[in-house]
């Protein structure tokens, strides 16, 4: 197992553990628990890949909950949640920006010669990878379509 974002993991487990912050001990553990069962599921070995999946999945399902939480009128609970998104935060490699973004699809496209609606799938199948746990893949989709018409 060579991954070291959860070698990081782990010895921030130990960390919290050791100076008794339950909250991002809580969030820890069940983010170590998290990334073991997709291996486990899967039978892929634990790479900083996998891990970085599991974090995405896990941010993105904490921002969801917040916004219900927000909408459901549950303000006493959105601030743990945002906690639990900034330990994500920690680990997920930095974000990029829209222009960022913007840069790429038209390098891809003109990389892959895409020049309709059609092709979209040539361009979203070479930047998903790139921004990966960077930036939110239904905003690049939509990205990527506008940049087709």
């Amino acid at each position: 197992m060579n991954c070291s974002l959860l070698s990081l993991i782990l010895e921030d487990i130990k960390v919290a553990m050791k100076s008794r912050d339950i909250a991002v001990l809580e969030v820890l553990r069940t983010l170590h628990s998290d990334i073991k069962n997709v291996a486990i599921n899967s039978g892929k070995e634990i790479t900083d890949e996998v891990v970085i999946d599991v974090l995405a999945k896990s941010a993105k399902q904490k921002n969801e909950a917040i916004e219900m939480l927000k909408a459901g009128g549950r303000e006493e609970r959105v601030a743990a949640e945002e906690a639990a998104v900034a330990v994500f935060k920690r680990y997920l490699p930095q974000e990029i920006s829209e222009q960022e973004v913007l840069a790429l699809i038209s390098q891809i496209k003109e990389e892959v010669g895409a020049v309709s609606p059609k092709d979209m799938g040539k361009i979203m199948k070479e930047i998903t990878p790139k921004i990966k746990g960077r930036f939110d893949p239904k905003r690049a989709s939509a990205l990527v379509q506008e940049s087709l018409k």
